[in-house]
């Protein structure tokens, strides 16, 4: 009788080390589905408060290990780098938003409160391992992990039929999606037979693998079907047509969520992809995604202009703010990586802000989508329409905004690579946006209110205008003192840089 092999695979302290956020948000998970199974009165309070401490127990560890963090951990599949951990503040910071947002809103739909805010902590957990991952199978799992729950989350509104819709068509494109991905990934792994991104790196600099890697077939097919994959998951055009769809049917928290952590994680791991581990073969990949920018750029934009749904229009919004970031991954440097890290802590402000008007009139029972019933907003509430004017603004790139730095120290990350065409272009499609980001601020503003006897004044609950307060916060401290989050940007870019040995 032959004995099997014995595989040992040795785990250390430091590894788990490593995975300490993810596990932290992993436990909290666990802890949510039991207490909302047991606790009766209450319940709705409990899992709010047990779900802000496990996203600030997550935070607090990201923090611990943005000192301390390995390079690579878990046998070269993870990374606990600073790069790794500023996108765990990004998505932190994002979910703590969408929670605050959730109360009133659960109230008013009946969610069932532990359920949701599980879901809202796994797909967090997958977002942030998506950020950290140093391998194809990590990288796979994590998207699949953050899909999963987004898929439920999408649909989570079961009474309403366009929030069924809106998870079914996230579900099925959302899995094409990951098909392309998964293919993609194992044809590169056919190219260099690895799927670590830092022995592809190697191997497609001269490190010994398999023979005619740089020129292969399989690699030039892998790069294609994995930018088709990433594509689909950030909304970049023509990949994009469930976006729309989605952000108007899913619950608003919901939306609020997904439109920022989810590009952030993708994005992060985007950059690890072609800006560190392929960045050898930069001609095989530059010209796909130089088009693909442009086209977002330009479809985004205009599209937006004829919206007359504030969730339609934030999604074509979001789309034409994903070319601008795959402007800054096209810079393929480490001004790019940090404009990338710096667009993403300013975009959580700025995005989740906007979603807040809608969020607090729907859980008053009103419209909150259509933006001919934000006539006389301002005389309603101006502490309200105040708020999401500033956040139209700093969309639109008004200085001095978070949006504006943001798309600043992109356009110059990609001058500074000699693309200068990608910075005009990025200009001239932020000067259409300004058209219908005002348009919102003028029907607040300017337009009057009808039948003012059945327009109640409005009262916003009090997780929401802590969330809002928030919102405002970054959005004009990050636009008027931005430069310590930018050299925090610039640390973490670099820190990625140097563990794979590439120059500053």
């Amino acid at each position: 009788m032959i004995p099997l092999a014995v595989i040992q695979i040795g785990i250390t302290a430091s590894d788990w080390g490593a995975v300490l956020p993810e596990l932290i948000m992993a436990g909290g998970v666990l802890i949510l589905l039991l207490v909302d199974a047991f606790i009766g009165r209450w319940r709705l309070e409990a899992t709010t408060g047990l779900a802000i401490l496990t996203i600030v127990l997550a935070f607090i560890a990201s923090l611990h290990l943005w000192t301390t963090g390995a390079a690579f951990a878990m046998h070269d599949t993870v990374s606990s780098d600073k790069f790794a951990m500023f996108f765990n503040y990004v998505i932190l910071l994002a979910a703590v938003l969408a929670v605050l947002l959730s109360p009133s809103y659960i109230r008013f739909t009946n969610f069932d409160p532990g359920e949701y805010y599980a879901l809202v902590l796994a797909s967090a957990a997958g977002m942030m391992l998506m950020a950290a991952g140093t391998n194809f199978m990590i990288l796979f799992l994590a998207i699949e992990l953050l899909s999963l729950s987004l898929y439920i989350l999408s649909g989570f509104a079961r009474t309403q039929e366009r929030s069924q819709e809106a998870g079914f068509k996230y579900f099925l494109l959302s899995s094409f999606a990951s098909a392309f991905l998964i293919y993609g990934m194992a044809l590169i792994y056919g190219a260099t037979g690895t799927t670590s991104l830092r022995f592809i790196n190697a191997c497609l600099q001269g490190y010994p693998c398999a023979a005619g890697a740089p020129n292969s077939p399989l690699l030039l097919v892998g790069i294609g079907l994995m930018v088709v994959g990433f594509a689909f998951k950030v909304s970049v055009v023509p990949f994009h047509m469930w976006t729309p769809d989605v952000y108007e049917g899913a619950p608003t928290p919901v939306t609020a969520f997904m439109s920022v952590a989810t590009k952030a994680s993708v994005f992060a791991a985007m950059v690890r992809v072609f800006d560190v581990s392929l960045t050898t073969v930069v001609n095989h990949w530059f010209d796909v995604l130089w088009g693909l920018a442009v086209l977002t750029m330009i479809v985004g934009n205009v599209i937006a202009i004829v919206q007359r749904n504030m969730k339609r229009l934030l999604a074509y919004s979001g789309i034409a703010h994903a070319g601008y970031v795959l402007v800054a991954v096209l810079a393929n440097n480490a001004a790019g990586m940090s404009a990338v890290a710096f667009y993403f802590l300013s975009y959580t402000f700025m995005n989740i802000g906007a979603f807040v008007l809608v969020s607090v009139l729907e859980s008053r029972g009103e419209v909150g989508d259509e933006i001919a019933t934000y006539r006389g907003l301002f005389y309603r509430n101006p502490w309200l329409a105040g708020a999401t004017a500033v956040f139209m603004f700093s969309l639109a790139g008004f200085p001095p905004s978070a949006g504006f730095v943001a798309k600043y120290f992109a356009f110059a990350a990609v001058v500074r690579a000699g693309h200068t065409d990608l910075a005009i272009i990025g200009v001239l499609t932020s000067l259409i946006s300004i058209f219908y980001y005002l348009r919102v601020v003028w029907v607040m503003f300017m337009q009057p209110v009808e039948a003012p006897e059945s327009k109640p004044i409005i009262v916003i609950p009090a997780g929401a205008d802590i969330a809002l307060a928030l919102a405002v916060a970054g959005t004009i401290g990050l636009g008027i003192l931005p430069t310590g989050f930018f050299n925090l940007a610039t640390q973490s870019a670099d820190a990625l840089r140097g563990v794979f040995g590439l120059g500053p």
